[in-house]
């Protein structure tokens, strides 16, 4: 991603995202796109009475993005259980050119809905703000038929994905692994130098055991298999951009929405959002690492039940560690964000003299502004992984939530902890540990 950075990123939005509530009850926003032709409404509404959901307000206006040629529908619908609106955007998705689904807000006596198990993520991974066929004017592939065909592939794919279910193999074209080898070359030339050591360490295990070499795009299903050997973290196709919530939610569970497309041939050091190239070269090798696994995963777990502005905060910084972040190695920056490693300028931009690094300090972060289309003038220097993540624990705790939760890695799950019978199990788990620390002490030399 040579040049300006990604203009779009998973991370997206304001922290007023899509509110799933739980019975059902809430108000759904539906705006989806048609193209001008005889007899495309008529087409469009079907659904909506072969899924038995009332329509409460319509309207449309042209097409901001394809003027002339579609046109832009708004949808209200009240009282819509989730089960019928997956159905709907099921049978919407192959009439339009574009869906995009929404849900009112709780009221202050409602409790926040959040993921509570891994397979909770089946609720919202298709609520996405922008489907992956879906391209700006200014896009590399927007006058380029082929390449939008192939983007829709890509996103039906993970439209249909299921959690349990492996990610389909694709079969990518001569082009698209061309594309990879240009990149792949020019990035490893930097590693070395700029990468963290954590990333360096890993990067040869991917090329060992998932393929990675400049003659093959790994495929997704191979990688998060080994991720979770490593460090239980696993990827999960996605089909467009999800909100900040939806997208920070995946991590509390140690899983990374990954898309699986790739940037456009003509510009093969420049891509205006996350393709697999970014995922795989960039976030990838650094979901191998234990600690860093543990410090993505907290920032997930800060913002389940968040409020909004605090989950514009979790973006905010994680736009700053993830994406962009930097540590202090034998005295030397290096960088371990993925929209660094896997960008040929910013990793060269990130270490000169050209822009500011701050301290790493979590309630500054927070409140930094940045661009997206430009380098970045602000970076924060983080000690270690270890350390990030207890600064950011502390700061997670000063969010205003009316529960505790614990993460159970056996059953993929989140609890409240809301009784005695809970956290007399979580004191009888620490005891267990403790014991085994113990014991394993007493056996050192």
């Amino acid at each position: 991603m040579d040049g300006p950075t990604p203009k779009k990123q998973k991370i997206v939005g304001s922290g007023e995202e899509p509110y799933v509530p739980e019975n059902g009850d809430g108000e759904v926003s539906l705006i989806f796109s048609l193209l001008d032709k005889k007899g495309a409404l008529a087409e469009a509404l079907q659904p909506f009475k072969d899924t038995d959901i009332s329509m409460s307000h319509i309207e449309s206006r042209p097409s901001r993005n394809n003027p002339g040629k579609e046109y832009d529908f708004y949808v209200n619908c009240k009282g819509c259980p989730q089960e019928k609106i997956d159905q709907l955007v099921k049978l919407l998705k192959p009439i339009s050119t574009s869906i995009n689904v929404q849900r009112s807000k709780p009221t202050e006596d409602e409790e926040m809905w959040f993921p509570r198990t891994i397979k909770d993520l089946d609720k919202f991974a298709n609520q996405i703000v922008e489907y992956g066929d879906e391209l700006d004017a200014d896009h590399p592939g927007f006058t380029d038929p082929v390449y939008r065909k192939r983007r829709k592939e890509f996103a039906d794919i993970a439209f249909n994905h299921k959690h349990g279910r492996s990610i389909p193999t694709v079969e990518y074209t001569t082009e698209e692994v061309e594309t990879w080898r240009t990149i792949f070359k020019e990035l490893t030339k930097l590693h070395s130098t700029h990468a963290c050591k954590e990333y360096n360490h890993n990067f040869p295990l991917l090329v060992e055991n998932c393929g990675f070499n400049e003659d093959n795009i790994p495929q997704l299903e191979v990688v998060s298999n080994f991720l979770k050997e490593c460090t239980g973290f696993q990827l999960r196709p996605v089909a467009g951009l999800l909100s900040s919530r939806d997208f920070l939610a995946g991590l509390a569970f140690r899983v990374f929405h990954s898309t699986q497309y790739i940037r456009h041939s003509s510009r093969p050091m420049y891509t205006p959002e996350p393709d697999v190239c970014h995922e795989l070269m960039g976030h990838a090798p650094l979901f191998a690492d234990p600690a860093f696994a543990n410090f993505s995963q907290e920032i997930g777990l800060a913002s389940l039940g968040a409020p909004d502005d605090y989950v514009k905060k979790l973006a905010t910084f994680y736009w700053f560690t993830v994406e962009f972040g930097m540590c202090k190695q034998n005295g030397e920056k290096r960088a371990y964000g993925a929209g660094l490693l896997s960008s040929f300028g910013e990793l060269q931009h990130c270490v000169s003299d050209k822009p500011s690094v701050e301290l790493f300090e979590p309630e500054k972060i927070v409140v930094q502004e940045y661009p997206i289309t430009e380098m970045q003038p602000v970076y924060f220097l983080a000690d270690s992984f270890e350390s990030a993540k207890e600064k950011l624990k502390a700061f997670a705790a000063t969010i205003p939530k009316p529960f505790v939760l614990r993460y159970n890695p056996y059953t993929q799950s989140v609890e409240v902890l809301d009784n005695k019978n809970i956290l007399a199990n979580v004191v009888n788990d620490i005891q267990s540990d403790a014991e085994l620390v113990q014991k394993a002490l007493q056996k050192l030399p």
